[in-house]
């Protein structure tokens, strides 16, 4: 059974990426939350992700969701215990931090339950009269903190590449003069471009 994976990212879809470990690509489905601290994630770069295991006799074709941490993991296989929430309603359950639902239904508020996707106010009641008492430790999961920086395309990648191994940048260093670049030029789509917007920052620094 698979419990975790680190690999590089192939592709992103809405609600599942598709990851290359050992010369295999694994689909992984993804609940919002978790494809949201994704987003600053391009193809190529490495990820690594918690498993969730599904594979029955009713439903023979294996089916892996992926949490950021094991903890999330833990509280999904509580969540799925519930009657009438199997794990692919869970996935699209959880649109909103884990902690956020923890808090709710260890206060009983069944108003908050119901903004979760697909889960009515009969099924809020359920999930409180099962897991109340037993979730004090997820109200604790701690945001995952987002990067502030722009996406890194193919080309910056290359600007950054020439920085530091041609130019003698240190790396942080030339990662703060291209994100400078880029945050006062949006409309940069080329190397040349980059280059440019780069040395036009350095020289009004300089002056």
């Amino acid at each position: 059974m698979i419990g975790y994976l680190e690999g590089k990212l192939l592709k992103k879809e809405e609600d599942r990426v598709l990851l290359l470990t050992n010369q295999i690509g694994y689909e992984v489905l993804l609940p919002a939350i978790v494809m949201e601290s994704l987003q600053n994630k391009n193809v190529g770069e490495d990820i690594s992700l918690y498993i969730f295991f599904q594979q029955t006799e009713r439903q023979p074709k294996p089916v892996l969701i992926g949490f950021n941490l094991e903890i999330e993991k833990e509280f999904f296989q509580y969540f799925i215990s519930v009657e009438d929430i199997g794990p692919l309603k869970a996935v699209k359950a959880l649109n909103v931090p884990i902690r956020d639902i923890a808090t709710a239904i260890e206060s009983g508020e069944i108003a908050r339950l119901t903004q979760l996707k697909g889960i009515g106010r009969r099924t809020a009641q359920k999930i409180i009269a099962t897991l109340e008492g037993k979730m004090g430790k997820f109200a604790l999961i701690q945001p995952v903190e987002h990067q502030e920086t722009p996406l890194i395309e193919d080309f910056t990648k290359q600007v950054l590449d020439v920085m530091i191994k041609q130019l003698g940048h240190k790396p942080a260093d030339a990662r703060k003069m291209v994100v400078k670049a880029m945050k006062r030029n949006d409309a940069i789509t080329t190397a040349e471009e980059l280059f440019d917007e780069v040395y036009k920052g350095e020289r009004m620094e300089n002056n």
